[in-house]
């Protein structure tokens, strides 16, 4: 099968780059201490490059989050955007997406970190912005609670207005360098945003020229309204935690009219819904794989972090039993502490067992392929060519060797298909993901061999 529409493949380095699967970082293939060493980032990646993957990406809770007594948190690791630039300097295709919060952190720090990664990396940047709603964060950055969804989500519209606005502060023509002349920028074409608003006053401009994609990608990841508002409006590649082909049509489609009514084109947003990947060389090798990455993560300990998660006494809990439906948050409250555990309050609702819950609360968010590679290619071919899906953010259940099965055996599986790429084309982010340059980009970058001396 062939078809002109790309798809997009990006992974989440996830679980402190161990993988996906809570028990990934106790399978014999993993170091342990891979989320303190930057080299096992920057293998990662180069194996993903390898497989020709659009991008990898980070995510980011700025706190001690939760127990990391039986497992590392998802989020738990160095700084995405010094990871990134490690990998920047190690890499020459893929991209680096980076998450950063628009709760805290300031416009002006944010669209300065992203943009100078994105000149670092010569235009292979993207910036997922969230908001924040774990409460623990506030407490490191002066605060006692967190704003409610509505105000949380106004400071964030305004924010990536900001980020954008001092992005695009450079004018066509500002860059000059011409070194005979002496002439060096135009300063004239230095617009500041001189921005006043609701939540922040930043005159700008950024001392930092449009790099070779103009500027960072934006990606965002809205599953409420006010969240999907925010990705309808300001994204160009929109994460989802669709589980069912109805679920992520549905979700695709409601993104989509939201941009059309923001005056978007509504196929200018790529829909990356999360896969998380287990392979096998047989469909019972992959579930023998799965059987004992559960038993690696099954302890007595998860039974505490589950019921602080869904604000329970855990001395309540019986390991066997479904948990009362009447003690559960709602499904569509802010009563879970992280945006994944919302697929573990799903299974709570459905009556599982708390033992079955914590066996399956790896793959309770997203999308699950377990299974041959030929298995994971067919759910990718079905949910892309159903239009379900423009690609996916892979979740493998460990990065070691999970990613490496991937790309050693599903990419060449998806290429026979004529599904994706066999070589890199683009040289950008932007690029690769179809969208256009910025105008204020163009012609902003000043002569040819003024570039080539800053590579």
């Amino acid at each position: 099968m062939s078809t002109a529409r790309p798809l997009h493949l990006t992974v989440h380095l996830v679980g402190a780059a161990t993988g996906v699967h809570p028990g990934a970082w106790r399978w014999p293939a993993v170091d342990p201490l891979t989320f303190a060493s930057i080299d096992r980032w920057v293998e990662a990646a180069q194996v993903a490059e390898r497989g020709l993957l659009d991008a990898v990406f980070l995510s980011d809770v700025p706190a001690l989050w939760g127990d990391i007594t039986d497992h590392p948190q998802a989020a738990y690791f160095l700084e995405p955007t010094i990871t990134l630039t490690a990998i920047a300097r190690a890499t020459t295709h893929i991209g680096l997406i980076g998450t950063a919060s628009t709760t805290f952190n300031e416009p002006y720090n944010i669209a300065r970190r992203f943009k100078s990664l994105d000149l670092v990396s010569h235009g292979r940047t993207g910036w997922n912005a969230v908001t924040t709603f774990v409460p623990i964060v506030a407490g490191n950055f002066g605060g006692t609670e967190i704003a409610g969804r509505q105000d949380r989500y106004a400071r964030a519209n305004e924010f990536t207005d900001v980020v954008r606005a001092l992005w695009e502060s450079w004018q066509p023509g500002a860059l000059i360098a011409d070194v005979g002349a002496g002439h060096f920028a135009d300063h004239g074409s230095l617009t500041p945003i001189d921005h006043h608003g609701t939540h922040f006053s930043v005159t700008g401009p950024l001392p930092i020229p449009p790099s070779e994609q103009g500027h960072p990608v934006i990606f965002q990841a809205g599953a409420s309204e006010p969240g999907r508002d925010l990705a309808a409006r300001t994204a160009d590649a929109v994460f989802s935690g669709a589980i069912t082909l109805d679920d992520a049509l549905a979700y695709a489609g409601d993104i989509r009219a939201r941009a059309a009514g923001f005056g978007r084109d509504p196929a200018s947003i790529a829909v990356l819904p999360g896969l998380m990947t287990s392979i096998g060389g047989t469909e019972e090798e992959a579930a023998k794989r799965l059987d004992e990455l559960d038993d690696l993560a099954y302890r007595d300990g998860a039974l505490t972090t589950l019921a602080e998660k869904l604000h329970l006494d855990p001395d309540r809990l019986d390991p066997d039993s479904p948990i009362p439906v009447q003690w559960l948050p709602p499904l569509d409250g802010e009563g879970v502490v992280h945006v994944l555990d919302t697929g573990m309050l799903r299974l709570a609702h459905e009556g599982l067992t708390v033992r079955a819950i914590l066996r399956s609360r790896w793959r309770s968010g997203h999308l699950a392929a377990a299974g041959t590679p030929e298995q994971v290619a067919d759910v990718i071919e079905h949910w892309h060519g159903a239009r379900a899906a423009d690609g996916f953010t892979l979740m493998p259940d460990v990065i070691a060797d999970g990613l490496p099965a991937f790309v050693d055996h599903v990419v060449p599986l998806l290429q026979q298909r004529g599904l994706f790429r066999r070589a890199y084309r683009e040289s950008t982010l932007r690029e690769r993901l179809g969208l256009p340059l910025p105008a204020s980009a163009k012609d902003s970058l000043g002569p040819a061999s003024a570039m080539d001396r800053a590579r």
